[in-house]
């Protein structure tokens, strides 16, 4: 029971931090709805508990599943900002919910459709329509737990998911609910004394619909595990890390029996890092190399742009603070498969120069366990094991190194030496140049694929011959030859194949595999036709030629005059290349 308490608490405490604002509009909705004409126990209460219970089936199953849980709740989410989008659109346009009645609509016009029937009968569907759109809420708010969640999470993560862990997850969702509830309560008594104002009302309905709308575009840009998760407010950190500590000193008998020793143990996250297989530049990491440490966790994958780019920040900072106790781990978190295996891991280290400590986390429990949220994900431990500083995404590294300096002069209890110098990155480490950048990331396997511009659509898992437009637009790609496109990769079945993008970007990268290691494949790359001289990447030389030997990012372009939109072929001289994603600086 001790464990539920906390737990409970730092559900509610989540009303106090930004990351809530998303499902704010939905919450105000429902008291708008109880208002109007049924109960908060027919409307309100249903769309709570759905979030309550949506928010701990999701969470638990990426305690259980690992990876593959990953992409199932990029599936709901997606879902869900249909369902959600659609709910939106019905009470800014109610006439519009009424005729896209038909189950042949999108999902989103149907619950609208049913938003507005429930309304008008007050019956069962209206029930069902608030369980739903709890659910959905549910879904999306998941990602953006505090790190009470991620405390709960390492605690599966070292002893098994089980039983407890879902009761410990619907304690926390049940608490957001509670103050959730507060908040939809509150509203009612707002309308209540606006109510002779009706037409007020029913523009609020219909304000109250944009801002639905708003929600969704911030969800689906991924703005609430990002920019939301950074603002989060000092003081709830304070108070959420307060209960962390009531948890953390139970959480090493979590999962186990009575009379089970617990071997090491950690505060906060960091115990997640403990009794790890598959270190490299390192033996296992274990209490006494951590306690009391200022640590930096990196979260990142070799074969992601933004990663690269983040590495010389980390390596400065792990050569220049060594001597004041800073220890530097880089946590290998692979988006593809080839990422997985160790051997490549450990041969990228060693190529990109790092020195300090890479533990793999092909599982995702450590990134589970630190609530992380994407590539490059930096996390700053201070000595009493909490983390003081997140980031994720490239960026603010000046502010990080003065978070850095000020935790080892709090741990050392004296001034940190050194100061802030400019680091800069050579070859694909070299930071973008942003105000030039206008290519998107895009992937060549079907599951993510998006602005395919060869006749036809892609045929999934299919050998099948591609030919080249005659023209590309901006950002789109093309394939030509005889290529088999998978869920991940587009792998090249003959010799002559090739691969287009009309790029604007000062660089561009390809994630590039060969068919068998001992069988590299031989490219050559174009640009608007002509060799690129000056202008080619790290990996080809003047004329264009270059060879892919082992998986990894390969720079094929930077452009050495002006940046202006161009369109890069490459051509592959060798059969068997897998090409994963094109990526731009």
């Amino acid at each position: 029971m001790s464990l539920f308490i906390p737990a409970y608490l730092a559900g509610v405490l989540t009303i106090l931090s930004p990351c809530i604002l998303p499902v704010v509009p939905f919450i105000l909705v429902q008291a708008n709805r109880s208002f109007h004409r049924q109960s908060f126990r027919r409307h309100g209460l249903p769309m709570l508990l759905g979030l309550a219970f949506a928010f701990a089936a999701v969470a638990s199953l990426a305690a259980v599943a690992g990876g593959w849980a990953v992409q199932a709740n990029r599936f709901g989410r997606a879902v869900a900002l249909v369902l959600l989008a659609g709910f939106g659109l019905g009470l800014i346009f109610p006439a519009l919910a009424a005729r896209l009645s038909s189950p042949l609509v999108g999902a989103g016009s149907w619950l609208a459709a049913w938003t507005q029937r429930g309304r008008a009968e007050g019956g069962q569907a209206g029930t069902l329509s608030s369980v739903v759109l709890g659910v959905a809420t549910g879904l999306l708010w998941t990602p953006c737990a505090g790190p009470v969640l991620g405390l709960i999470l390492s605690g599966a993560a070292l002893s098994g998911p089980g039983p407890q862990t879902s009761a410990l997850l619907l304690a926390y969702g049940l608490g957001a609910a509670t103050s959730l509830a507060a908040t939809m309560l509150a509203g009612r008594q707002l309308l209540a004394r606006l109510r002779p104002s009706l037409p007020w009302v029913e523009r609020a309905r219909r304000l109250a619909g944009a801002a639905v709308i708003g929600s969704v575009a911030l969800l689906a840009l991924g703005l609430d595990t990002s920019l939301l998760q950074r603002l989060s407010a000092e003081q709830t950190a304070k108070l959420e890390n307060t209960l962390m500590t009531s948890i953390a000193k139970v959480v090493g008998g979590f999962g186990q029996s009575a009379g089970a020793a617990v071997p090491d143990t950690l505060p906060g996250p960091l115990a997640a890092l403990l009794d790890r297989q598959g270190w490299i530049n390192s033996p296992p990491l274990r209490t006494e190399a951590l306690r009391g440490k200022v640590v930096v966790v990196s979260f990142w994958t070799y074969s992601c742009i933004n990663c690269l780019r983040a590495l010389p920040h980390l390596k400065a900072w792990a050569d220049r603070y060594k001597d004041q106790g800073l220890v530097v781990i880089g946590v290998h978190a692979p988006e593809f498969a080839f990422e997985r295996d160790r051997n490549n891991v450990a041969q990228a280290s060693l190529s990109l120069g790092l020195g300090y400590p890479v533990v793999l986390d092909n599982d995702f429990r450590i990134w589970r366990a630190f609530g992380n949220s994407g590539w490059p994900g930096v996390h700053i431990v201070g000595s009493d094991g909490r983390v003081r500083h997140q980031v994720t995404g490239e960026g603010r590294y000046d502010q990080s190194e003065q978070v850095i300096r000020r935790l080892l002069t709090e741990a050392n209890a004296i001034d940190s030496a050194g100061s802030s110098q400019p680091v800069e990155g050579q070859g694909a480490q070299k930071q973008a140049d942003w105000s030039n950048l206008r290519s998107p990331e895009t992937y060549l396997g079907h599951d993510k694929a998006e602005r395919f511009a060869s006749a036809g659509s892609l045929t999934p898992d299919e050998p099948r011959e591609y030919r080249h437009p005659a023209t590309l637009p901006a950002n789109a790609w093309s394939l030509s030859g005889n290529w088999t496109v998978g869920p991940e990769f587009a792998a090249l079945n003959q010799a002559g194949g090739g691969l287009r993008y009309r790029v604007h970007a000062r660089d561009l990268h390809l994630v590039l595999v060969p068919g068998a290691p001992d069988r590299p494949v031989r490219f050559r790359v174009r640009i608007d036709g002509a060799a690129p001289g000056a202008s080619h990447g790290s990996d080809s030389d003047e004329q264009g030629f270059g060879t892919v030997r082992d998986g990894r990012l390969y720079q094929l372009l930077r452009q050495a005059g002006p940046v202006a939109e161009r369109t890069v072929e490459i051509e592959f001289l060798d059969p068997g290349v897998r090409a994963y994603a094109f990526t731009f600086g």
